[in-house]
């Protein structure tokens, strides 16, 4: 399960990345999100993957006998979810608003419009 996850992070990164690095800000968005996606299943990975464990430890115990599921990695996940879906939601605004001025979604027809004028 941990190297389907694993190849899983691989293809959300490069995609990411991939579609970071075209001239579409629509395509710079979903990178965006696919980049935050993957580095939200690394942080899951990264804090074990155990079925059936509690994250709950007794208090008198000194030794941890059994694999648990961490919950910090999890409490992390749900952070960046939000924070992600606020970053999100800020930059369809803004590309939608920069649409609406420019008339054009590629960034090397945005950077031209100013020599133009």
């Amino acid at each position: 399960m941990e190297i389907l996850l694993a190849l899983m992070v691989g293809i959300l990164y490069g995609t990411g990345i991939y579609m970071m690095l075209r001239r579409s800000m629509v395509k710079l968005i979903i990178g965006i999100i696919l980049l935050g996606n993957g580095a939200n299943l690394l942080i899951f990975l990264l804090g074990r993957i155990t079925k059936g464990a509690p994250p709950i430890i007794s208090g008198d115990a000194k030794v941890f006998a059994e694999a648990y599921a961490d919950p910090v990695p999890q409490a992390l996940i749900l952070t960046a979810i939000v924070i992600s879906f606020g970053l999100q939601s800020f930059a369809i605004v803004l590309v939608k608003r920069a649409h609406t001025v420019v008339r054009t979604d590629d960034l090397d027809e945005m950077n031209a419009t100013d020599e133009d004028s």
